[in-house]
């Protein structure tokens, strides 16, 4: 007969191998499954339901929206006006064009909600202007990726969907609004940061926008903009679901692309439409196999083993917090931010209740937790952008990092001790259900 504790030794230890051997994310979610459930004798077709389950919701069907309307405002050029709109605030200040960075990856965070995405589109821009502006590359590709991780939580984010999918069911609409306050901290500190080092380095001051040149740049912006407007603005007015405000950004993102900013010609759809289906098959496979994952981490009672073994170390809300966040940030060193998310939600959840900690401010502490590890070593997707588009290697980006992991690490901390700073929002427009 099967042995409980075997199995779970045995699911662990093939997922470890595996991950140790670079074996892509997915394919260690699944086959680590795939063998611990032929030695728990479980038939195999129900590995298989447990996958298709995880991306049969209606809620995911946001997501490939989400990353269409992100393409193709990314393809359209509304980076580069992004940009110029983010100059006229903070553009003449000492080492503005960091500053500008930070910003319009703000911006662009509430169009794409993609890191990735974020840290490719501002990065292509901004790195060679910063480094051809005399800034260091280390601190230019730095001020890129961290300031592109606010783009997982100010709204629209799909990890904010997988994480309602995962938790089950928790409002998207308020997950989006409890997205603004810890995103905007991030953004604020990352730009304190950014200005305290380039006062120290002497970096350049930009020159100050015209008042005409203001108004042209705002106009060509909120063209862009609206775009976030249209999701948040309808999910809170209850006009439609998460998942029609995608569909009806997606369609206002190309009839701005193709008709309003006109860079690009309509042939470009084609690969616009090519990438976008490559990041979904990606990110939908993940959540497949990460949901075979989680169906024997709850087989084998783990959630519960773990809510035991977290609280038998402290009955103080407090310590158990800071656990957890540790925990997750040595998670997010190794894994990427969407499997993390389906496999650690039902784990952590029993314990989040035990705590009294509400799902919603939960799912905050979860995505900043991961946005950090899109940062970092070896596995870190902004960081790999980041370093290809700067041309620079990891091993350099290791100490120009420090100061910028130090102000998310405070955010983070922030976000964590101060729940009503971050439930305010959402419970004063939705109550936060």
């Amino acid at each position: 007969m099967p042995d409980q504790h075997t199995a779970i030794i045995l699911l662990f230890s093939v997922f470890g191998i595996l991950l140790v051997l670079r074996v892509p994310i997915a394919f260690t979610l699944a086959v680590s499954s795939i063998v611990t459930a032929a030695y728990l004798k479980i038939p195999l077709l129900i590995i298989s339901q447990q996958m298709v389950r995880g991306v049969n919701s209606f809620a995911l069907l946001a997501i490939p929206f989400f990353i269409i309307s992100g393409e193709l405002m990314g393809e359209g050029g509304i980076s580069k006006r992004l940009i110029e709109f983010s100059n006229i605030f903070v553009g003449r200040l000492r080492g503005g064009l960091a500053l500008v960075n930070v910003l319009a990856s703000m911006f662009f965070g509430g169009i794409s909600g993609s890191a990735v995405a974020d840290a490719s589109s501002i990065g292509s821009i901004m790195i060679p202007m910063m480094k051809k502006k005399g800034y260091d590359t280390d601190y230019s590709v730095g001020v890129t990726i961290t300031g592109a991780c606010q783009g997982v939580l100010i709204p629209p984010s799909h990890n904010m969907i997988i994480y309602s999918v995962a938790a089950g069911g928790v409002s998207v609409g308020a997950l989006f609004l409890a997205g603004f306050v810890p995103g905007i901290l991030l953004g604020v500190g990352l730009m304190i940061s950014s200005f305290v080092i380039a006062v120290h380095r002497n970096y350049p001051k930009g020159e100050k926008v015209s008042f005409n040149e203001a108004l042209k740049c705002t106009r060509d912006a909120v063209w862009g903009l609206f775009t976030a407007v249209i999701i948040v603005g309808g999910v809170l007015g209850g006009i439609f679901t998460a998942t029609e405000s995608a569909a009806i950004a997606c369609v206002y993102a190309f009839c701005v692309t193709f008709f309003v900013y006109r860079e690009i010609p309509l042939s470009r759809m084609t690969k616009i439409l090519y990438s976008s289906l490559k990041t979904l098959a990606m990110v939908m496979t993940l959540i497949a196999t990460a949901n075979a994952f989680g169906y024997l981490l709850a087989y084998l009672k783990i959630p519960t083993y773990a809510t035991n073994a977290l609280l038998s170390v402290s009955d103080n809300k407090a310590v158990i917090l800071f656990l957890i966040n540790v925990l997750l940030l040595g998670l997010g060193c190794i894994m990427d931010m969407a499997p993390l998310i389906v496999i650690c939600t039902p784990i952590l959840m029993p314990v989040m209740m035990k705590l009294g900690v509400h799902p919603v401010h939960f799912g905050v502490i979860l995505i900043l937790n991961l946005a950090v590890g899109l940062c970092t070593p070896p596995v870190g997707s902004a960081l790999f952008v980041g370093c290809a588009v700067g041309k620079i290697s990891m091993e350099q980006m290791t100490k120009a990092l420090l100061p910028f992991f130090f102000t998310m690490i405070a955010v983070l901390m922030l976000v964590t001790y101060a729940p009503d700073l971050i439930l305010f929002i959402p419970n004063y427009f939705m109550g936060a259900k």
